[in-house]
């Protein structure tokens, strides 16, 4: 047993060489375990003096059961008091408008009437007259933040194109929406014949908006005006029709930037329900609206992004239509008092 224990002590002695599969078999000295080095632990290497206040407050509220209020008090040396703030503004302006109308007319059925597709659309004309526009009720009471974006994008796009330029990249805009809308209505207008339709597919808007007419029937109205008489007020909607079997208010629009969710689109919710609204009172329709659609359509023939709003959505952005039409004449109101001063 000397021996062996003798041979065990020069087997340690020697470099580079592990006695680890003595362990293995179970052979263990005592004079091993004292030999190993000791591990140093991680914690003891940080700076124990720059963090002794944070430890010495930590470790004050132990020896006692944590409460609410402890916690609270605890968080409140740690971190300070809390710093409370007022909700966002938009959530302080959302109410009950004084000039409430129901958005949907229980006068009228919920289906339309029996139309077969041949049928011409409607298309009544626009009269000018002081019943004030959905369009100007929108750009009148824009938001502080909404002209902010609106003005710092203008002077960009004059600084990169200068004045002329500008002007003439509005004016672009605005002729290529006015054919984008031309050429849907003769797609959409059954009394349009195939060759002008083929002609038409060329648009890259055209393109874009492919797998949403497929989708589209039972057109019921082109580029047809709307008044509702309780509310005062008038607009031109781009299309009535059905879209995957529900009848909407379509309203097409262009973009240069991707608009994938309904928030990227602004105003153009509160446009389609405010046309909603008009066309469920007014007397020259004889159905009735439930949903709205807005297609927003790319120049370069990438799929447009469609946003569907169901019966609940429209509900909600009418109230917040009917909150900008009661600012817009309280506007109005307090410049003719001006004016007449």
């Amino acid at each position: 047993m000397k021996a062996f224990q003798t041979i065990c002590r020069q087997l340690r002695s020697s470099r580079g060489f592990s006695v680890e599969p003595a362990l293995r078999v179970g052979f263990f000295t005592s004079s091993y375990s004292y030999g190993r080095k000791k591990k140093v632990n991680p914690y003891e290497e940080v700076n124990q003096e720059k963090y002794s206040n944070l430890v010495q407050s930590v470790l004050s509220f132990r020896g006692h059961a944590q409460t609410p209020e402890s916690l609270f008090e605890e968080d409140n040396l740690l971190y300070g008091p809390v710093s409370k703030c007022k909700p966002p503004k938009q959530d302080e302006e959302v109410g009950v408008p004084g000039n409430w109308f129901p958005l949907f007319n229980p006068e009228r059925g919920l289906k339309p009437n029996a139309t077969s597709d041949a049928a011409i659309p409607l298309k009544i004309p626009l009269q000018k007259n002081k019943i004030p526009s959905v369009t100007r009720v929108l750009q009148q009471t824009m938001t502080s933040e909404q002209l902010f974006y609106l003005e710092r994008w203008k002077q960009r796009m004059i600084l990169e194109l200068g004045e002329d330029g500008f002007a003439e990249y509005t004016s672009n805009l605005f002729l290529q929406g006015k054919r984008f809308h031309e050429d849907l209505e003769s797609i959409l207008s059954p009394q349009e014949n195939l060759k002008e339709r083929d002609e038409n597919l060329e648009s890259g808007y055209i393109r874009s908006v492919q797998h949403i007419l497929k989708d589209v029937n039972g057109v019921r109205a082109l580029e047809s005006a709307v008044q509702h008489e309780t509310l005062k007020y008038v607009g031109l909607l781009d299309c009535v029709a059905e879209y995957q079997g529900k009848l909407c208010v379509i309203d097409w629009k262009t973009s240069e930037k991707p608009k994938p969710f309904i928030r990227n689109t602004f105003d153009n919710p509160l446009q389609v329900v405010a046309y909603m609204g008009a066309i469920n009172q007014d007397a020259n329709y004889s159905f009735q609206v439930q949903y709205g659609l807005i297609v927003v359509a790319y120049k370069d023939g990438s799929p447009a992004h469609s946003h569907f709003m169901d019966t609940e959505l429209c509900s909600q952005y009418w109230t917040k239509w009917l909150l900008r039409l009661e600012e817009y004449t309280k506007k109005e109101k307090n410049q003719n008092i001006r004016k007449s001063d």
